[in-house]
């Protein structure tokens, strides 16, 4: 009864900017942290960005000063702006979810969840 939607990836030019967003729905009562990741062809999936519940925000030292990760908390969504973008930030991204309270009838659970992926492609 959970999702994660996913939003805001698609064709950009080396340098520009690009905002993702990713909107947790359901029977959701509170949320620990949320952040993104990512996987390039042939790599390992890195954290990007992540932001705990209060307020401690973590950063990949490859995006550093390019990237901002926000929350709302009463919108369970989570967004990553992203500027200044490099070739190889050409990957993946995936929107996760950690520690989700959720209610499913008469009973609560805490689960972690993994949106479906978004691409980030560049442009000629």
């Amino acid at each position: 009864q959970v999702q994660l939607v996913e939003s805001g990836g698609g064709l950009v030019q080396p340098g520009g900017s690009l905002r993702l967003s990713c909107k947790a729905s359901g029977s959701i009562v509170s949320i620990n942290v949320m952040g993104w990741y990512r996987q390039a062809p042939g790599k390992q999936r890195e954290l990007v960005a992540q932001i705990i519940s209060g307020g401690t925000r973590n950063y990949a030292d490859s995006v550093k000063g390019r990237f901002t990760i926000s929350r709302d908390n009463a919108k369970n969504t989570v967004d990553l702006q992203m500027n200044s973008l490099k070739p190889e930030d050409t990957a993946v991204y995936y929107c996760n979810v950690g520690g989700l309270r959720y209610r499913d009838g008469a009973t609560y659970y805490v689960r972690d969840f993994w949106g479906r992926g978004t691409q980030v492609t560049f442009s000629s």
